[in-house]
């Protein structure tokens, strides 16, 4: 009895110290603590609550006893202890509650501040989010919104100790280290700016991307903040270039004066900006403003039609763009920012005086020459304006023409562009058209067909695909085009390659333009199969093998042509992606025609060819193999001439085998089943090897998935 009392004293003690520490720790000022220690309150009142109900079910009697069972009386301490932990049971649910009520009111202040931050009410947001945090102090959601407000704000101090607080919540909260990265960035802290952005890779290697991207803006105004040194460096020393420089932009900032006067100016200055640290102190001493405020300059930098003046000062001003530009990275961001550059550049690539266009074209190429100008380009340009004049210089024989055609292949390759295009292609796609009906005899061979290869590329996009092939003068420009080139194949070789890799993809939209359409494109590229290229001859192969299943009249066609007979000529000769494209284009016209089949096993009388490509490590050949030569063990005696090879064994290994594409067992099992019935000899084999077996399980599992 003695030792009982001890135990439960022991136990008592223990409880004692136990809550103590949980209530210290729920009136401590670390969050994360309160958390932990509420939790720890509940789970505790958890196992309380079980205990007392296991223990309300116990029933004890002691039947020596004569006298009626008395309560045992309790001792001081017992009452005490009890007391205790009921008092703070009761105090424990009172904070759960009290914390799902606030946390309901912390969530509702947080929607409210984000509210105001879309409005740009930015102080509003701070309050709301402020708010939230009273009710709910450890909500790292709300620190790292109110770090975002706050840095709107520029109060980049009060950002990082809202970072700080998101962190102590959750150690792992990348957004909290994007917040710290801007803010030590704003502050101008690059080294630890770096390590804020470089520890979100640490902790989630799947936002690289966006990561480089942050580390790249850390670089590029470090790179600006140490220019501005060395540039205020050499104007403190007093050096005549760096004091010329100031004193021109001071004289070009006096306003209503000649506009010769102004392009003298300009062409000084530019002749001025040789080295960095002059493109510097242009920027430092305002000297875009200065430029684009003066209004006699924007008059005739904007003016549609331009007398001899105007295009002069235009000119001066595009030459010195391009000079203060020039390998000066915050340069080029300011200059793209302004407010009337985006219209305004794209404006006068489409002049009709050719030096402003040579001149805009020149600053285009230099911005666009890394992905720093790419995207400030995407990203502020008018996009529309910008590539309908960029193909307007494919009217153009020379060099201009590939350049402009160089640069909208850069941009196109872009994923931003990309998406732009596919949003805005109904726009665009009346200018791409244009293209497409270019006379190629006219027009510079390398220009177009790089402007064809950049919509072949954009049309891989399903979205962008679907858009062009429902446009049914697009498809006759890509027929019109090909017509004219197929005039002369040798000369319009990279035009006609571009336009096939372009209807290899508009024919992989269904349904296809027309059956109409359809059938020309089939004739044209029947007609191509006779070319001595071996690109033009796969592409044209792989049109056709999407071509002809859209109509029994195609394949009949295509087959008074001599398409068996091109095909099989591939099969023996051609590379991987030929023998694609063949064997495929051989399995569709021997599912549809009769005719197809006989003539394949007239030029491949023991199936040499097909049986060469079931071995094949390339699945998609293998399971199109399988498909023509079950079509063919229907023309009558195939099957037996095949009764002296192992094509049971080929057909059965790959019908119980483990492809990844589904047709390979399928059309394998397909295959042995038309060669058992056309030979009977074959079903023997069949059984011999427990085929049926097999065969029984594969069709099961390739039926369930």
């Amino acid at each position: 009895m003695a030792e009982d009392q001890e135990k439960d004293l022991q136990k008592f003690l223990k409880n004692v110290d136990e809550i103590t520490s949980l209530i210290q720790e729920m009136n401590s000022d670390d969050p994360a603590v309160q958390e932990e220690a509420v939790l720890m309150t509940e789970r505790r009142l958890q196992l309380t609550e079980a205990d007392q109900e296991e223990d309300g079910c116990r029933t004890t009697s002691n039947k020596t006893l004569i006298s009626p069972p008395q309560a045992p009386a309790k001792d001081t301490d017992e009452v005490n202890s009890e007391a205790f932990l009921a008092s703070v049971e009761k105090d424990a649910k009172e904070r759960a509650k009290r914390r799902r009520e606030n946390g309901i009111l912390a969530d509702a202040l947080k929607e409210k501040g984000n509210e105001a931050f879309v409005r740009g009410d930015y102080e509003a947001a701070v309050l709301c989010y402020t708010e939230g945090l009273e009710r709910l102090k450890d909500v790292k959601v709300l620190y790292t919104n109110r770090a975002q407000a706050y840095m709107k704000l520029g109060d980049y101090q009060k950002a990082l100790v809202d970072c700080d607080w998101a962190l102590r919540c959750d150690e792992k909260c990348t957004k909290a280290y994007f917040h710290m990265g801007k803010a030590h960035l704003a502050l101008k802290n690059y080294s630890v700016s770096r390590e804020c952005f470089q520890k979100i890779l640490e902790i989630n290697p799947q936002l690289q991307k966006k990561v480089k991207d942050y580390l790249n803006q850390v670089d590029l105004q470090e790179k600006a903040d140490l220019q501005e040194k060395e540039a205020r460096e050499l104007l403190s020393s007093g050096k005549d270039a760096a004091v010329t420089t100031v004193d021109v932009l001071t004289t070009l900032s006096k306003p209503d004066q000649n506009p010769l006067f102004y392009a003298g100016g300009i062409e000084i200055l530019t002749e001025m900006m040789s080295a960095c640290t002059e493109r510097t102190l242009f920027r430092m001493h305002n000297g875009f403003t200065i430029i684009s405020g003066n209004e006699v300059i924007k008059r005739c930098f904007s003016t549609a039609g331009k007398d001899t003046m105007e295009e002069t000062v235009c000119v001066s001003v595009l030459r010195l763009w391009q000079t203060v530009c020039s390998g000066n990275e915050e340069n080029q961001r300011l200059l793209i920012m302004r407010p009337d550059v985006g219209g305004l550049l794209p404006s006068h690539l489409a002049s009709g005086v050719l030096t402003i266009r040579q001149e805009s074209l020149a600053l285009l190429l230099q911005l666009t020459r890394t992905e720093h100008g790419r995207k400030l380009v995407i990203g502020h340009l008018d996009l529309t304006r910008l590539l309908e004049a960029l193909v307007s210089f494919l009217e153009f024989s020379d060099k201009k023409a590939s350049s402009a055609m160089g640069l909208l292949t850069d941009l196109a390759l872009e994923k931003r562009f990309q998406a732009w295009f596919q949003a805005s292609l109904p726009r665009v796609l009346p200018a791409l058209t244009g293209v497409l009906k270019r006379d190629p005899k006219v027009t510079n061979t390398s220009a177009l067909s790089q402007c064809v290869a950049i919509l072949g590329n954009l049309s891989a996009d399903a979205a962008t695909r679907r858009q062009m092939s429902a446009s049914e003068e697009f498809g006759d420009a890509c027929l019109g085009l090909m017509a004219s080139c197929e005039e002369d194949v040798d000369q319009f070789r990279e035009v006609i390659y571009t336009l096939l890799g372009l209807m290899m993809n508009l024919c992989l939209q269904p349904p296809l333009v027309s059956e109409v359409w359809a059938m020309e494109v089939s004739r044209r590229c029947m007609s191509l199969l006779n070319s001595q290229d071996g690109g033009i001859l796969t592409r044209a192969a792989g049109v056709l093998s999407r071509t002809l299943s859209s109509s029994l009249k195609i394949v009949e066609e295509a087959l008074r042509a001599g398409v068996v007979k091109k095909m099989i000529k591939f099969l023996k000769t051609g590379g991987q992606t030929a023998s694609r494209y063949a064997i495929k284009t051989l399995a569709v016209c021997t599912n549809s025609c009769h005719e197809a089949r006989e003539e394949v096993m007239r030029l491949d009388k023991k199936c040499s060819v097909l049986m060469a490509l079931l071995s094949s490590e390339d699945e998609i050949l293998v399971g199109n193999a399988a498909l023509c030569l079950g079509n063919c063990m229907e023309v009558p005696q195939a099957a037996s001439s095949l009764l002296r090879t192992d094509i049971v064994q080929v057909l059965l290994k790959l019908a119980g085998g483990d492809a990844q594409e589904t047709a390979v067992p399928l059309n394998a099992g397909i295959a042995l089943g038309k060669l058992c019935t056309a030979e009977p000899r074959f079903a023997a084999q069949l059984r011999e090897l427990h085929g049926l077996e097999i065969l029984s399980s594969t069709m099961k599992h390739v039926g369930d998935s």
